[in-house]
């Protein structure tokens, strides 16, 4: 709360010096050094006597006066108030500027509203799930994009274009957290890729994207490709937020073994609704879909269907439910190998390294922890090349075999920032560190607490999910 005792402080001291316009106070909190120095250096200025005083005293009189029947001792003490009196316009538009200031502060600082956009949490934070989310468990970052329009994260509603400016820029800076992320913590981030993109109704895309050849849409590509699609480039503190489950912490290694992930060589917890994509072999045609959406089987789900067979994402409750309209049905979990067979499809995107790598088949792979060094080889710079150059902020070269760091020949590295592993519980419908890999601590943003709102599939039209409301993600997630 000290930024509005700071604001309210600034007010006050122009107001003493009989500066009492609205812009007066703009100045005054906007940029109190100037108008604190022009104050004093202007032999012009005098200093009145505490404002606030001086208004309190008058309120006094008046209303003595007023007591006394005494008009012209009051009129004369009115016409002295007259100064110090708003419009009806100016007080309304005060308190929206301290309405507009104070949830700016509050979202900048310590909690956010996020709302799920896509199904890679379901089924432990569903589409249409509203959440609060605390910026302080993880340590409250400072500003880093100082010059933006309040209450909008990186775009204007229905005008379109971003909704800040590039400079100035802050250096990063977090302050003490109130607990460290746990593995297997549901955690808020930028997206590491999202700071080139490409902006499309319901869906934007990195350039990373569309040079490995991922984005299915011949159309999009083609208007990327000759140019009709602007490249947006974002600083960090506005790429998109993801929301994703933390499996591995800085120094473990991580690998998935049909299916299954193993932390450091032993077998990961699995979140209670995992889910996996499934060829579901009914019994007869007649499939009763009809409690789907209750039980969390969204229509993005439900990714096809013919005669008695539906291609369905599911966690084991479901699969349970299903059992219960249909005791005779038979699930085949797809290999997703042969949805995706590029080798190029996963992190760190280099055949030497991942050239048999799958989402259900990936790794080993090493997560870099603050101050450990690593030595630099061909065989393993494609992990570290994005973090060198690009999160760390270092000018990283290569030529002739050889690794160049700012200027200088480089044989290892040290890691300057922790990194985590995210994934989500939609493990064969997410976008996650197996596509894009490594999130920088630097991008972590906070940590969901509760749903306080929830549509079904984000749809009012489809209803409310009233059991989800006021429930708190660790309770949903676990």
């Amino acid at each position: 709360d000290s930024i509005f005792v700071y604001a309210a402080m600034a007010v006050r001291m122009v107001r003493s010096f009989d500066k009492l316009k609205f812009w007066h106070s703009a100045v005054a909190v906007i940029a109190a050094p100037v108008a604190f120095a022009y104050l004093g250096l202007d032999k012009k200025e005098s200093y009145s006597g505490p404002n606030f005083t001086v208004e309190k005293e008058l309120q006094a009189q008046i209303k003595e006066a007023k007591e006394n029947n005494n008009k012209r001792k009051l009129k004369e003490l009115e016409n002295k108030h007259r100064r110090f009196h708003k419009s009806g316009t100016r007080e309304w538009a005060e308190a929206i500027i301290f309405a507009v200031f104070a949830a700016a502060f509050i979202r900048m600082f310590l909690i956010e509203a996020y709302v799920i956009p896509t199904s890679s949490m379901e089924g432990s934070l569903m589409v249409g799930d509203f959440l609060f989310v605390s910026k302080a468990n993880y340590g409250i970052r400072t500003p880093q994009t100082i010059a933006m329009l309040p209450l909008l994260h990186n775009r204007v509603p229905l005008l379109g274009g971003e909704s800040f400016l590039k400079k100035p820029q802050l250096k990063y800076h977090r302050l003490k957290p109130l607990e460290s992320i746990d593995r297997n913590d549901p955690v808020v981030f930028h997206l590491p890729e999202g700071d080139s993109v490409y902006i499309f109704p319901g869906r934007t895309y990195s350039i990373y994207d569309y040079r490995r050849g991922q984005i299915d849409d011949p159309i999009k590509n083609q208007q990327i490709k000759t140019g009709r699609k602007d490249l947006v480039t974002r600083p960090m503190d506005k790429k998109d937020h993801y929301i994703k489950r933390c499996i591995g912490l800085p120094g473990d290694s991580i690998q998935i073994i049909d299916r299954q992930v193993y932390v450091n060589g032993a077998p990961a917890e699995n979140p209670r609704y995992l889910q996996y994509l499934y060829i579901v072999n009914f019994s007869s045609s007649n499939i009763n879909t009809r409690n789907f959406a209750k039980w969390g089987i969204s229509t993005e789900d439900m990714q096809g269907q013919s005669a008695n067979q539906m291609v369905l994402i599911l966690n084991e409750d479901q699969k349970e439910k299903i059992k219960g309209i249909d005791p005779q049905v038979a699930f085949e979990v797809i290999d997703i190998a042969k949805v995706d067979p590029s080798p190029n499809g996963v992190f760190p995107h280099d055949r030497d390294i991942n050239g048999n790598w799958t989402k259900d088949n990936y790794g080993p792979i090493w997560i870099p922890q603050k101050g450990a060094t690593v030595q630099l080889s061909e065989d393993n710079i494609a992990l570290f090349r994005r973090i060198i150059n690009v999160y760390e902020d270092n000018d990283f070269r290569e030529a002739n075999g050889k690794f160049y760091i700012n200027g200088e020949e480089a044989s290892e590295y040290t890691f300057k920032m922790d990194y985590y592993w995210m994934m989500g519980d939609n493990r064969h419908n997410s976008e996650d560190a197996r596509i894009w890999g490594f999130v920088p601590e630097d991008h972590v943003v906070g940590k969901p607490l509760f749903v306080w709102w929830s549509f079904r599939e984000n749809s009012p039209a489809k209803g409310i999910n009233w059991s989800r409301i006021f429930r708190s993600v660790k309770t949903l997630s676990n």
